[in-house]
């Protein structure tokens, strides 16, 4: 198995009412900055080894961060994903940064879009990898698995403190047989995603964030399924910032057409189809994907005459 090295930095910081956000720190601590929000399921150590490798040569800094009930982040369930955006700024003053970029894989998409609409001023732009669609309001697209989690959203909302205390357990039981429990996940997925995971980096770093990464809870899941069923707390249309949008043609978890609906709707969005690829794609072209976000911007919004 391919050695992974840890993090320049791992830490965590505390936002607000006495909770704190777990966070892993990669490349240059002098670089332009990106966020990055790993997937659902997914810790702060799901960073493909070509993008750390990246950052490193590149001068650039990316600090992937932990959602509530994931690492030694304090669980904690935000009324919406929106109000994510507090702490959000309060883990970029602590770590003295100024303007971010942000990148969302899967589950992360909506919370990266969300400082988008939020901070406008300090977002020069968001990508997302195959990102969630809304299932609320008028952005909302329906189809796919994410309806589950909508069917059982009610049951979700009661059972997610002890249904995350029995997946925080699970997941420890099964730690001595991750290596073989990821290669079985690997071999029913489609062509795209069994490729990308029998990549000895790419088995190397899922493994990394499940054994190192979450290693102290888990709950973040469940809490990100009844978040994606509420509304959001924007709309696509408060999403001023640029959005570059990539997503597998054969994508199994979240459509091609969720991806296609969403970008219709962002006032500043281009998608990217990734052929061939499924619901992990956007993790194989990290590269492109950096290079892509650090051309947008600088930007700030514009300001409101006097």
């Amino acid at each position: 198995m391919k050695d992974v090295k840890r993090p320049a930095l791992e830490g965590s910081v505390a936002v607000r009412d006495g909770r704190r956000l777990s966070f892993a720190e990669y490349g240059s601590r002098t670089g332009p900055a990106i966020v990055w929000m790993h997937g659902t399921p997914g810790a702060r150590r799901q960073v493909p080894l070509e993008a750390r490798a990246y950052a490193e040569r590149e001068g650039v800094r990316i600090i992937a961060l932990d959602r509530p009930g994931i690492g030694s982040s304090t669980p904690h369930l935000y009324p919406d994903i929106r109000d994510w955006t507090h702490d959000l700024e309060l883990v970029l003053e602590t770590l003295a940064i100024d303007t971010v970029r942000l990148i969302g894989l899967s589950g992360g998409g909506p919370y990266a879009l969300a400082a988008g609409a939020a901070l406008p001023d300090r977002v020069h732009g968001v990508a997302v990898l195959g990102g969630v669609a809304p299932t609320r309001g008028a952005d909302a697209v329906a189809g796919g698995p994410i309806q589950l989690a909508v069917s059982l959203a009610p049951v979700l909302s009661v059972a997610r403190v002890p249904l995350g205390v029995a997946l925080t357990q699970t997941i420890r039981l099964v730690r001595p047989l991750a290596g073989s429990a990821l290669d079985l996940y690997a071999a029913v997925q489609p062509a795209g995603d069994k490729s990308l995971l029998s990549r000895p980096e790419f088995k190397a770093m899922f493994l990394d964030d499940l054994l190192n990464g979450s290693r102290f809870q888990t709950s973040a899941p469940l809490n990100d399924l009844v978040l994606f069923t509420r509304p959001w707390g924007f709309d696509a249309a408060d999403v001023v910032v640029p959005v570059r949008w990539w997503h597998g043609d054969e994508d199994h978890i979240v459509p091609l057409r969720h991806g296609e609906h969403v970008v219709g709707r962002l006032p500043d969005a281009t998608l990217s189809v990734i052929e061939g690829e499924s619901h992990l794609g956007g993790l194989g072209i990290a590269e492109q994907v950096i290079a892509d976000l650090l051309s947008l911007g600088p930007r700030r919004a514009a300001a409101v005459p006097g």
